[in-house]
């Protein structure tokens, strides 16, 4: 599983120009999966996002944490995230999960997430997906699992 976790202001995410989720302060998630992947990787991953500490506190120091700035989540699924493109100009994805595979365990993700209590927007599985962001910082952090 490999998640790159982007800090917000803002971000959306657009399916053929109508927004299909939108958060102002939180986590961008670009979330991808290999076949391997398994629940106890989902909560591990869970557990450490909605942990994180990375707002500020008034000392201008990362110390507080998602919860702490009533922040959200925008979770967007990207098989890219398992290109191979050690050999030749294109990329190959057979390091990334089918989608038999893939989608089940984001849609588990996704609700994971959301059990915590913080509010997750997501995109469409599988769909061409724009996405439109204000980075924070900038501020991105890569979770590999």
């Amino acid at each position: 599983m490999r998640i790159v976790l982007q800090k917000v202001n803002r971000a959306a995410v657009s399916i053929d120009d109508e927004v299909v989720g939108k958060i102002k302060q939180g986590y961008l998630l670009l979330v991808g999966f290999a076949p391997d992947d398994t629940e106890e990787k989902l909560d591990y991953l869970v557990h450490k996002i909605t942990n994180l500490r990375i707002f500020e506190d008034e000392n201008g120091k990362m110390n507080k944490g998602l919860r702490d700035v009533n922040g959200a989540i925008l979770s967007v699924s990207q098989f890219t995230l398992y290109a191979d493109t050690k050999h030749g100009n294109r990329p190959g994805f057979s390091q990334a999960a089918r989608p038999e595979i893939a989608e089940p365990l984001y849609n588990l993700f996704n609700q994971k997430l959301a059990a915590t209590g913080i509010p997750v927007e997501t995109g469409h599985f599988g769909a061409m997906m724009k996405i439109d962001l204000e980075n924070d910082g900038p501020t991105t952090i890569i979770y590999e699992r």
